[in-house]
C-alpha cells in the first residue's frame, strides 16, 4: 500500500479510457479511483453508522473526510478508549450497492486546532450482504494499515488487492489505550459486473526445474477447503498475468502468483468446474477468460468451455459450448471471449476442459445487459438512495432500442473527442519538445579551436564549458531531446566555422578538464566526441587530429578496401563491413592487431555523405581525433583514415564473430548436467558456453568501461549490440548498434526524430536527460543481464515502450512499484543482488563505479 494522490479526471476522458480498458477486462483498477461520496455528500447520513459515539457531536455522520462545517466536533469518536487488539469500535459506511474499492483515505479530528485525536493504525472489514464480514489483508497477508501521524493531514492508502463490497468498516487499532477520532473516504467505482461470488477447486502446486510454483488464489475472501466457495479473489481483481507465469506484475511475489492453475492429472474428469453467482437474473452476452498459453512448459489455454445456466433452483439442461482456436505458434497469454448467446441466469456453471497438463487462468469477466460500465458518477439525491436490488417489484428493464441508439451516438461523440484530444496533445507535445530542444541548445557549451603558431607542433588542448541547467521538474511523460541520438551535430553548430583552407592533419595532444556538471562529460556513442581548445587568436582555425608525431594516423589507400556488406546507416552517413588488404603491414606497432598478414583484415568503415555540410564534416573530423587517442584492449580502435578526398572515411576494427548480441543468441548454456551431452552436441554443430565464459565477457566489458570512465567519457549506448566478439571470446566495445536495421526495435523514436535506447537507459536519463558515468553503470547492469540470458529476450520484453517509460516513473517516485529485470536462471544470487540490482539503484551516487564492478566480477570469476 502506497500513499497516493487522487486527481480528478474529466468524465469524457474517463469514458474513453474505460472503454479501451473493457476490451481487456471488465474493470480497470488504475482508472477506478473516484471518491464515493463521504466528502461530497453523495453518501447520506443514514448510511453512516458506528459501534458507539463519544457524544452526539462526534456521531458517525461527522466522520466525513475533509468536511468540517462546524455542525459537530469535526470527526467520529467512539465513546470509550480504543484498546489494543480489541477491534470492538468501528465506523461503518453503507454504499447501497456493490462497489469496486481501490483506495481509502483517513484523517483525524482537528476542529480548527481544538482537537488532536487520530488513528495511527486501523483495519478494514467489508461485506457484500451485511451479514458475512471479511477482514481485508494485503497481498502478503498484513491486515493493519498505517494511518495518520497528526490530526489534519489526509493519508491515502491503496488497497492491494482491491475489495468488492457494499458495507465497509474502519476499525482503529492502537498500541496503548488512547482516544481516537476518524474521518474517512472511500475511492473506487460501482461494481456493475454483478458477480457476488465464484466457486472453484483450490489451485495446485507445480515444481518447475526444482522451483516451487504456487497457483493458489491467495486473496480469496470466501471459505477455503478442497473447493473455494462463497467468495471473490484473484479472478476478479482487475489484474491479469504476464506471458511468463514465473514472473508477476507485483514486485516481490512468488512464482505463479498472478495465476490460479490446475493440473490435469489431479482432476480425473479432465475439466475444471467453476460456479459464478450473480446479484440477480441477467442477460449474458459473453464471458472473457484470461489464460496462459506457454505450451513449452506444458501450459495451454482450455480446449473447450461448456456453460450451464440457472435462474431458479435447477440447472438448465441445454448448455452453451465453445471451442477456441488452437494456437501452436504464440505463447503469449490472452483473453478468450466465450459467447454466451444472450442467455438469462442468476448463476453460471462453466467446465473448462484441459488441452495439456496444466491450465492457468488469471481473470474472468462477464458482459451482460446490465453490466455496461456507467462512467458518470451522478450524486445521489437526498432521500433517494441508488439501490436497484432485483427483489424490487417496481424495477423494470427498458428493452427498447432507445438505449442502443443513445449508446451509438455516445460512442461516435467519444471517438470524435478522442481524435480531437490526440491532435491537441500532439501539438502540445511537439511544442514542448521544441522548447526543450532550444533550451538544450542555449545552455550547452561554447568553445573555439585554438590556433597553433606552428602547424604541426604539439600542444595540450583544453575545454572550457558552462554546464547546462538540469531539469528539476517532477515526473511527466516528457522526453528530453538527447543530442547524441537526435542530431549529433546540433550542439557543435554553435562553434566557430572552420576555414576550409586550414583543414589539414597535424599532431596534437588533447586533455579534457572536469566540467561543472556531469552532463558536460563527452560521450562515446554514434559520433560527436569533442575536445576543443580556445586561443586568444581566433582569426584562423586549424584541425589537429592526432596525438604526437610518432603515432599520427596515416591515410589508407582507398583502392585496398573491398566492400563486403552494408551494416547500416547513422546520423553521419553509413557503416560498411570491408576487407582491408595489407592493413597489417600498414599499421605501426602500437596499432598492430592479431591476424594473418597474408589475408585481408576485416574492418568497419564509417563514411560521411558527400553532400554533408561543413558542420557535419567538422564533427566527423573531430570524432576521428578523439578516436585516435583511445588505447585499450577492450575498446574498438581507429586503425586508419581516408580524408584526402570525399567521402571522408574512418577505418576501425571489426571482430570476426560479429556483435555480441547475435553471437550469444546462437549459443546454449552449458550446465553441470550437460557434460555427457557436450561432445555429441558439438559434433552436431550446437555451440555451448559456460557460465565462467559469460562472466569473462562481462569482465572485459567492465574493463573497457573502466578505461572510458577514467577519461571521463560517457558511452550513452552500452549494450551487447555495441560489443564485438573476436577469437577466444575477446570482447571490444564499439558504437555501431544504433545504425543497424537489425536493432531498430531497441530504440524508441519520439515524433519521428529523437531516438533513445530506453530499455538500457537509467530513469534520470529518460526523464531528466542526464547522462553520466552512473547512467552507463545502469546500462552495464542491463548488458550483464543480456549476457547471462544469452540475449534470448529483449530487456523488459513483457512491457511495451510506453510501459517501460512508465516504469522509469516508478523508479523516480520510489514507492516500491518499480519493475526490475528478473534474475537470469544461471545467475548466482550474489551477482544478482550485490551487483545487478546495485547498478539500478535510484540514487546515482549509490551505484558502484566501473572499478568496483570490475573488481567484483574478477572476484566472482575467481
Amino acid at each position: 500500500m502506497k500513499v497516493m494522490k487522487v486527481q480528478p479526471i474529466s468524465h469524457h476522458v474517463f469514458f474513453l479510457l474505460l472503454a479501451a480498458a473493457t476490451v481487456r477486462s471488465q474493470v480497470n483498477p488504475e482508472m477506478c479511483r473516484y471518491p464515493l461520496g463521504m466528502t461530497g455528500g453523495q453518501i447520506q447520513d443514514e448510511d453512516i453508522s458506528a459501534s458507539s459515539q463519544w457524544s452526539e457531536s462526534t456521531a458517525a455522520r461527522f466522520g466525513r473526510l475533509d468536511l468540517d462545517n462546524g455542525d459537530g466536533d469535526g470527526a467520529w469518536c467512539p465513546d470509550i478508549m480504543s484498546e489494543p487488539d480489541g477491534l470492538k469500535e468501528y465506523l461503518q459506511v453503507d454504499l447501497r450497492s456493490l462497489h469496486f474499492i481501490t483506495l481509502v483515505g483517513t484523517q483525524g479530528r482537528h476542529a480548527d486546532g481544538m482537537g488532536n485525536e487520530f488513528a495511527q493504525r486501523y483495519r478494514i472489514k467489508y461485506s457484500r450482504d451485511g451479514s458475512n464480514w471479511v477482514g481485508w489483508h494485503d497481498r502478503k497477508g498484513r491486515q493493519v494499515i498505517e494511518g495518520n501521524r497528526n490530526a489534519y493531514d489526509v493519508v491515502l492508502k491503496d488497497l492491494e488487492p482491491p475489495i468488492i463490497a457494499r458495507f465497509v468498516r474502519f476499525m482503529p487499532v492502537t498500541d496503548h489505550s488512547m482516544i481516537v477520532c476518524m474521518r474517512v473516504e472511500l475511492y473506487g467505482c460501482e461494481w456493475l459486473d454483478g458477480l457476488m461470488s465464484y466457486s472453484i477447486p483450490d489451485g495446485h502446486q507445480m515444481i518447475y526445474r526444482g522451483l516451487d510454483v504456487y497457483f493458489n488464489d491467495s486473496v480469496y475472501d470466501g471459505a477455503s477447503a478442497d473447493r473455494l466457495t462463497k467468495g471473490l479473489g484473484q479472478l476478479t481483481d482487475g489484474t491479469w498475468g504476464l506471458d511468463d507465469f514465473l514472473h508477476s506484475h507485483i514486485y516481490g511475489m512468488w512464482p505463479g502468483y498472478d495465476y490460479v492453475g490446475w493440473n490435469n492429472k489431479s482432476l480425473p474428469k479432465g475439466y475444471v468446474e467453476m460456479i459464478f453467482e450473480f446479484d440477480h437474473v441477467r442477460n449474458f452476452t459473453s464471458m472473457k477468460v484470461h489464460c496462459n498459453n506457454m505450451f513449452s512448459r506444458g501450459v495451454r489455454m482450455f480446449r473447450q468451455a461448456t456453460c450451464y445456466f440457472r435462474s431458479g433452483l435447477d440447472w438448465e439442461t441445454d448448455p452453451v459450448t465453445f471451442r477456441p482456436t488452437v494456437d501452436r505458434m504464440s505463447q503469449s497469454a490472452r483473453f478468450i471471449t466465450v459467447p454466451l448467446g444472450d442467455r438469462t441466469a442468476s448463476a453460471i456453471k462453466c467446465r473448462f476442459h484441459f488441452s495439456d497438463l496444466w491450465m492457468l487462468i488469471s481473470e474472468v469477466a462477464f458482459q451482460s445487459g446490465s453490466a455496461v460500465y456507467n462512467t458518470s458518477l451522478t450524486p445521489r439525491k437526498h432521500g433517494h438512495p441508488t439501490n436497484t436490488l432485483p427483489d424490487d417489484p417496481t424495477h423494470k428493464v427498458d428493452d427498447s432500442n432507445t438505449r442502443i441508439l443513445i449508446g451509438c451516438l455516445v460512442a461516435i461523440i467519444a471517438i470524435l473527442l478522442a481524435i480531437i484530444v490526440i491532435i491537441l496533445w500532439r501539438q502540445v507535445w511537439q511544442k514542448m519538445l521544441e522548447k526543450a530542444s532550444r533550451r538544450l541548445l542555449d545552455d550547452e557549451l561554447t568553445a573555439r579551436l585554438a590556433v597553433q603558431t606552428q602547424a604541426f607542433s604539439s600542444h595540450h588542448s583544453s575545454l572550457s564549458s558552462d554546464s547546462g541547467s538540469t531539469s528539476n521538474s517532477t515526473y511527466e511523460r516528457i522526453f528530453p531531446l538527447c543530442s547524441d541520438y537526435q542530431e549529433p551535430s546540433r550542439l557543435i553548430r554553435k562553434l566557430p566555422e572552420f576555414a576550409q583552407s586550414t583543414e589539414h592533419l597535424g599532431p596534437s595532444t588533447c586533455r579534457t578538464l572536469g566540467t561543472s556538471g556531469s552532463d558536460g562529460a563527452p560521450h562515446y556513442a554514434e559520433a560527436d566526441i569533442i575536445s576543443l581548445q580556445e586561443s586568444s587568436d581566433s582569426s584562423t582555425h586549424s584541425i589537429t587530429l592526432f596525438t604526437g608525431t610518432d603515432s599520427s594516423m596515416r591515410e589508407f589507400p582507398r583502392h585496398k578496401l573491398t566492400f563486403k556488406e552494408k551494416l547500416g546507416e547513422g546520423q553521419f552517413g553509413e557503416v560498411h563491413l570491408c576487407e582491408a588488404e595489407g592493413m597489417q603491414d600498414f599499421l605501426d606497432e602500437d596499432l598492430s592487431i592479431e591476424g594473418n598478414n597474408e589475408s585481408p583484415l576485416l574492418v568497419a568503415v564509417k563514411t560521411l555523405r558527400e553532400d554533408a555540410n561543413k558542420n557535419a564534416r567538422n564533427d566527423f573530423l573531430k570524432e576521428i581525433r578523439i578516436m585516435s587517442r583511445l588505447r585499450d584492449p577492450n575498446i574498438v580502435r581507429l586503425l586508419a583514415v581516408c580524408v584526402d578526398t570525399d567521402p571522408l572515411c574512418m577505418i576501425t576494427e571489426y571482430m570476426e564473430n560479429g556483435d555480441l548480441n547475435q553471437f550469444l543468441c546462437d549459443l546454449r548454456l552449458k550446465e553441470a548436467t550437460d557434460e555427457e551431452k557436450t561432445e555429441q552436441e558439438e559434433k552436431e554443430g550446437k555451440s555451448m558456453v559456460s557460465y565462467g565464459k559469460l562472466i569473462g565477457m562481462a569482465v572485459q566489458i567492465a574493463s573497457g568501461m573502466k578505461y572510458l570512465s577514467s577519461l571521463n567519457f560517457v558511452h550513452r549506448d552500452l549494450a551487447t549490440r555495441n560489443c564485438l566478439v573476436g577469437k577466444n571470446y575477446t570482447i571490444k566495445i564499439a558504437d555501431f548498434g544504433m545504425s543497424r536495421n537489425l536493432y531498430r526495435g531497441d530504440y524508441y523514436r519520439i515524433q519521428g526524430r529523437a531516438v533513445l535506447p530506453i530499455r538500457w537507459m537509467s530513469w534520470e536519463s529518460i526523464l531528466l536527460g542526464k547522462f553520466t558515468m552512473a547512467s552507463d553503470v545502469w546500462a552495464f547492469g542491463v548488458t550483464l543481464w543480456e549476457i547471462l540470458t544469452l540475449c534470448k529476450k529483449q530487456p523488459y520484453s513483457q512491457l511495451s515502450d510506453e510501459q517501460v517509460i512508465e516504469n522509469t516513473g516508478e523508479f523516480f517516485r520510489d514507492q516500491g512499484k518499480q519493475v526490475y529485470l528478473p534474475k537470469p536462471p544461471c545467475c548466482p544470487d550474489r551477482v544478482y543482488n550485490d551487483l545487478m540490482l546495485s547498478c539500478w539503484r535510484r540514487n546515482a551516487k549509490q551505484r558502484p563505479s566501473f572499478q568496483e564492478i570490475h573488481a567484483q566480477l574478477m572476484e566472482s570469476l575467481a
